[in-house]
């Protein structure tokens, strides 16, 4: 099958290449890029009108909490800092059930996808005895819907007592956290080109994580030849509980624990100073900038220019949505953009680099060469945005005015070669009944504390 996207209003194609004629993908990749007034050098089986389309490479989400769209604006978490603001929540958490795993995930996939997103890492940390095995529940969710994933098989094994902070029927011994880790490896990681659904290990952080699991679960990820990921400098709070747990700030007891690698990335990387930031550069560790999180529990703003000169790929996440309360990826772009012209100053940060940020720093991130652009041989994940509402009116740059102007909801979106959103809604999805699924069991997750 060989599709033409004739004549879009805009494309951000890689490296500036010309793209004005349109785009071909065959199959499940982009083959050509036509510039203004060519043919496709073969007959194509179709051709998709792009005249009023402007066309960037499918977004990629590298930071997030499915589950957490179940908690979202909760009053009990309501105006507090991090560390609060998880302890408010970790007793909801606690009665996940792997109903609400499916739901809230298929949920999280579905706004993802409206947004532009095509490729989505979630960090999944909690396994309460109601759903030991919530991974395998994401999975089968993730495919119903179609986008790409990297699921992390999270983990929790420090508890209250122990001087971390999650509640002790929040965490799991470590040996259970590390043989499920290699049955999910081995049963859903498919390394392959073009994969759909990748697996990374993903110990949650360093105050809620034991040092031995750190350096377990990165032997491990070695071993199996996945990436690692956990937050990390997210808050001045975590700073100084690294100085009194392990008398080390959190980038050395990264380095302790052997997590300097480019198999890494991190979330959030906020509370970096200079020779850190040349460290992480150096090393090639990932940071997802996650701007909406940051700014809603106040926790400060990552150093994106630095970070990225240093040698850092750099991505973005929407990150839980009870911090975020928000799962929309071209959102978050927006935010970064101003996010980042605040701190840097208007002619610094361009929207060309918040949308890169978005896709090719991602991709980056998740150790993917074959998504995160359009460039012949890339995969076919494509975010088709209409500028027909009123908030575009008297847009001249299109690509400009996706970010300036807030797009948010999407046209059409390819996943290899394959539609899975068209005129702005997703055909086989009953999105009434999925919300009202969601709700019902959020007031049941909120009901069981009260």
């Amino acid at each position: 099958m060989r599709l033409w996207l004739k004549n879009p209003l805009a494309v951000l194609a890689d490296d500036g290449l010309d793209a004005g004629g349109g785009i071909v993908v065959e199959d499940s990749i982009i083959v050509e890029l036509l510039p203004d007034g060519k043919q496709p050098e073969r007959e194509v089986d179709q051709v998709f009108d792009a005249s009023a389309h402007g066309i960037i490479p499918g977004l990629i989400n590298t930071h997030h909490h499915f589950y957490q769209t179940l908690t979202r604006a909760c009053p009990p978490a309501l105006n507090k800092e991090l560390f609060p603001w998880l302890q408010s929540l970790y007793p909801l958490w606690a009665g996940l059930t792997e109903e609400m795993i499916h739901v809230s995930t298929r949920l999280a996939a579905v706004e993802l996808l409206l947004s532009g997103c095509t490729l989505a890492a979630d960090h999944h940390y909690i396994f309460p005895e109601a759903a030991p095995e919530a991974l395998d529940v994401q999975v089968a969710a993730m495919a119903e819907i179609g986008i790409r994933a990297t699921l992390t098989r999270g983990s929790m094994s420090l508890g209250e007592d122990e001087g971390g902070l999650p509640p002790r029927n929040t965490i799991q011994r470590s040996e259970v956290i590390l043989a499920d880790s290699e049955r999910v490896i081995a049963k859903y990681h498919d390394p392959g080109e073009g994969s759909m659904l990748q697996v990374a290990l993903a110990p949650c952080s360093p105050f809620s994580v034991s040092e031995e699991l750190m350096v377990q679960s990165a032997v491990l990820a070695r071993e199996k030849k996945v990436r690692l990921h956990t937050h990390l400098a997210e808050t001045e709070d975590e700073n100084d509980f690294c100085r009194e747990s392990f008398g080390l700030r959190p980038l050395d007891y990264l380095e302790k624990v052997g997590w300097m690698g480019k198999d890494v990335w991190l979330a959030h990387g906020i509370f970096f100073d200079s020779s850190e930031i040349e460290r992480l550069g150096s090393a090639g560790v990932g940071i997802t900038h996650c701007p909406s999180s940051n700014m809603l529990l106040g926790s400060g703003m990552c150093k994106v220019l630095e970070l990225e000169a240093a040698g850092c790929p750099v991505g973005l996440g929407v990150d839980g949505s009870a911090s975020c309360d928000s799962s929309n990826m071209m959102q978050e772009v927006r935010q970064a953009f101003l996010l980042q012209r605040l701190r840097y100053g208007a002619a610094a940060v361009s929207h060309l680099d918040a949308l890169r940020w978005a896709s090719e720093g991602s991709a980056q991130c998740l150790g993917r060469d074959d998504v995160g652009k359009i460039a012949p041989g890339m995969q076919a994940d494509l975010a088709l945005f209409k500028l027909d509402e009123l908030r575009f009116s008297g847009a001249g740059d299109p690509l400009a005015a996706l970010v300036l102007c807030g797009a948010h909801r999407v046209d059409y979106v390819m996943v290899g070669g394959v539609w899975k959103v068209e005129d702005g809604s997703m055909a086989d999805l009953d999105l009434p009944g999925l919300l009202a699924e969601h709700a019902g069991l959020a007031q049941e997750l909120l009901s069981g504390v009260e």
